[in-house]
């Protein structure tokens, strides 16, 4: 159950990047729904690596919550911001999912 906690939390990641990055395109007061949906998805995503770290092993979940973030993020940012998708930048990425994949199968829980 740590391990679904930990996956829905780093989606909570990519939630609260994504309003950061909403938020930087909008003013007023639709800026400001962009801040509180920020705001509620860092809480939850905060709340859910708690509970998976009382489980899991610090090192190897916070990697994995920070890699689920990082990687979702990058993602929505070619997709919803139109960033580029290059070569090396998808060559990383695809490093990384094998990392946090690895790091998965190493650890003792």
């Amino acid at each position: 159950m740590s391990w679904v906690l930990l996956i829905i939390g780093g989606l909570f990641e990519v939630a609260f990047a994504s309003c950061l990055g909403k938020a930087k395109e909008t003013t007023g007061m639709e800026s400001a729904y962009w801040m509180l949906g920020f705001l509620l998805s860092l809480t939850i995503s905060m709340f859910l690596l708690y509970k998976a770290t009382q489980e899991l092993p610090i090192g190897t979940a916070y990697a994995v919550w920070t890699g689920i973030g990082a990687v979702g993020t990058v993602i929505v940012g070619i997709f919803v911001f139109q960033e580029p998708a290059t070569f090396w930048r998808l060559f990383f990425i695809v490093t990384l999912i094998a990392s946090i994949i690895g790091l998965k199968f190493v650890s003792s829980h």
